[in-house]
């Protein structure tokens, strides 16, 4: 049975309003803690695809792409350029992308990392794409909303959609589906309380054997360069496919820097 979609309440225009400043913080903390970011858990080699946010380009997940590549992944942007929303080129190019870092590896499975509107995008290729995907990490990702009102860029959303043709049939079938609960593959849901740009709520999916919800203190422009979120990505990377236990966070995960499982969808 489909689960019934609930409605949220946009976050306070106060809380938008402080966005930029604390994104700055965080990207502060991040340049004098790089040092330490590289010494997170080493990888092996894996592919990982990013794809940033909504108006975002793979600019915005240069940081997060960087700490990742040093620490020994195959990390890889999006190479579409602007993200304003699901247009044909987009929906294909994705596609495209997606289906050629997967072979260039020997379809190894992909782990999926979207911040924001990325993180739709991920779990759209995910659902489609089950047997090529690894793990699906969300950054800030609204995938239980059911209108763009609810969010404090709904009206750009609007402003853009000639461009992203959400009321068109050829985007009918990459769009958000309707809200049913845990994904197919693993999937670690990161969000932060404070986030200004999207309600919290939307973020947090349904735990279950293989998916979490980790809270991280932050705000939502700030999320691909947030030390604690960059802890639980390089956390959950360690996983190995078809492997899975909860996220833990580690001794220094405390304070301005805390990251904690989230229970309750």
């Amino acid at each position: 049975m489909t689960r019934s979609q609930p409605h949220f309440r946009n976050p306070s225009l106060l809380t938008f309003a402080s966005e930029a400043p604390r994104a700055v913080t965080e990207m502060v903390a991040f340049s004098a803690l790089t040092p330490l970011m590289t010494r997170l858990p080493a990888g092996d080699g894996r592919p990982v695809m990013v794809l940033p946010g909504f108006t975002a380009s793979d600019q915005s997940t240069a940081a997060l792409r960087y700490v990742l590549a040093r620490l020994d992944y195959s990390v890889h942007g999006w190479h579409l350029g602007q993200n304003l929303g699901p247009s044909q080129r987009i929906v294909d190019g994705m596609i495209n992308r997606f289906d050629e870092i997967h072979h260039r590896h020997g379809e190894q499975p992909v782990t999926l990392i979207g911040w924001s509107l990325g993180g739709l995008y991920s779990r759209a290729l995910a659902a489609r794409f089950p047997d090529k995907v690894r793990h699906v990490i969300t950054l800030g990702s609204p995938f239980r909303l059911t209108r763009a009102e609810e969010t404090n860029v709904g009206r750009w959303f609007d402003i853009t959609a000639p461009v992203h043709g959400l009321r068109r049939q050829h985007s009918a079938d990459f769009r958000r589906e309707p809200y049913t609960g845990v994904p197919a593959v693993p999937s670690t849901a990161v969000f932060t309380k404070a986030d200004g740009v999207v309600p919290w709520k939307s973020c947090v999916d349904v735990p279950g054997p293989r998916s979490e919800n980790v809270e991280v203190f932050g705000s939502h422009c700030g999320l691909g360069f947030n030390p604690a979120a960059l802890g639980v990505i390089a956390d959950r990377l360690r996983l190995g496919h078809g492997e899975w236990h909860p996220f833990r966070p580690a001794a220094w995960q405390t304070g301005p820097y805390r990251a904690k499982v989230h229970v309750d969808a």
